[in-house]
C-alpha cells in the first residue's frame, strides 16, 4: 500500500485514537466518494489525514511556553494544510459545476433545435389542412354543379316525355275506342 494513502486503524493507530474518533472527523469532511484500496477497505488522502490530524492532536499538560511555540506553528500548519484540503475541494467543485453547466448547455442547445423542428412541422400541417379545406370546398361547388346539370337534363327529358307521352296517349285512347 501506498505511504500516502492510509486506512481509518492505521491513522488511529499513528495517533493513539480510536477508530471512532477517526471517523467522527471524517464526518466534517465533504461528502464526496472515498478511496478505496483493492480490498475494499477506505483510505484516506494526504490532505484528509492532516485535516483530522489537525482536529485529533491536542496539547497535553506540558510546559506553557514550549508549547505556546509549538502550538503556534502548528497552528499555522494545521491552518495552511487545512486551507490548502478546502482550495482543492472548491477546485473540484468548480470543475463539476462546469462540467454540469455545459451538459445543461448542451441539452438546452437540443431542446431549442427540437422545438424549432416541431415549430416547422406545426406550420407545415397548417398549411396542408388549408390545402385540403380549399380542395373540399372546390368539391363541394363542383358537386353542386353537376347536381344543378344532372336536374336540368331531367328536367328536360321529363318535359321532352310529357310532350311525346300525351299524343301516344290520345293514339291509345283511339285504338281502345274502336274495340
Amino acid at each position: 500500500m501506498s505511504d500516502n494513502l492510509k486506512t481509518i486503524r492505521e491513522l488511529a493507530e499513528e495517533l493513539d485514537v480510536s477508530k471512532q474518533a477517526i471517523q467522527y472527523h471524517i464526518k466534517s469532511l465533504t461528502n464526496k466518494k472515498r478511496q478505496t484500496n483493492d480490498k475494499g477497505i477506505v483510505v484516506l488522502s494526504l490532505e484528509e489525514q492532516e485535516f483530522i490530524r489537525s482536529k485529533v492532536d491536542k496539547p497535553t499538560n506540558k510546559t506553557k511556553t514550549n508549547k505556546q511555540t509549538n502550538d503556534k506553528q502548528t497552528d499555522k500548519e494545521t491552518k495552511w494544510d487545512i486551507h490548502n484540503y478546502l482550495i482543492s475541494e472548491l477546485d473540484e467543485v468548480k470543475k463539476n459545476r462546469d462540467k454540469q453547466l455545459a451538459v445543461k448547455d448542451k441539452q438546452l442547445e437540443n431542446k431549442d433545435s427540437q422545438i424549432a423542428q416541431m415549430q416547422n412541422l406545426l406550420d407545415q400541417q397548417q398549411r396542408l389542412t388549408l390545402q385540403d379545406k380549399k380542395m373540399l370546398e372546390e368539391y363541394k361547388a363542383e358537386i353542386e354543379n353537376l347536381k344543378s346539370l344532372t336536374l336540368k337534363s331531367h328536367e328536360n327529358e321529363q318535359t321532352s316525355s310529357i310532350t311525346k307521352y300525351p299524343e301516344s296517349k290520345e293514339n291509345k285512347e283511339k285504338w281502345w275506342h274502336l274495340w
